[in-house]
């Protein structure tokens, strides 16, 4: 049975994005049944991943030419097994939408506490700034599935 990952910011072109091809990767690599997808709070349809965004994927072996954003909805957010917002206000919207006993923020589930940690929103800054949002997000996604594959499925959620 596979389980799904949702991954929210808030214009699906930046952060959640390049978390959603770092997981999909990642999961392949460890043998994992999971469906990964992103979404955003205030997504413009239909647009591509940021140019950052788009570059510091292919830095890492990402392609992300093909993403194209979507905005959250309570169907999107019904559909996931755990929805994973990048900062407080994305998981707030989640929950907002019916995402009860699902949603966290990314920082807070990978470690299984509450750290207050976000992950910076690079939009509008230069090359480095998607860089160190990279690597923030490159550090918590091991330990997402870490904790994901070891927490049973639970009828619902299949």
């Amino acid at each position: 049975m596979s389980r799904s990952i949702l991954l929210v910011c808030t214009g699906n072109t930046c952060r959640s994005p390049l978390a959603e091809a770092m997981t999909r990767r990642l999961a392949a690599e460890r043998g994992l049944d999971v469906i990964v997808s992103s979404a955003g709070t205030s997504a413009w349809e239909g647009a591509p991943a940021s140019d950052g965004s788009i570059l510091v994927g292919l830095e890492r072996n990402l392609d992300l030419s093909s993403h194209r954003a979507r905005v959250l909805t309570r169907e999107l957010v019904t559909d996931a097994t755990i929805v994973l917002g990048m900062s407080e206000h994305h998981a707030a919207q989640a929950l907002a939408l019916g995402g009860e006993g699902k949603v966290y923020v990314l920082a807070d589930y990978a470690a299984g506490s509450d750290t207050g940690h976000s992950i910076h929103d690079p939009f509008g800054a230069g090359l480095d700034a998607y860089r160190r949002m990279a690597d923030e997000i490159d550090a918590e996604i091991p330990r997402v599935l870490e904790r994901l594959a070891r927490e049973p499925i639970s009828p619902e959620s299949a």
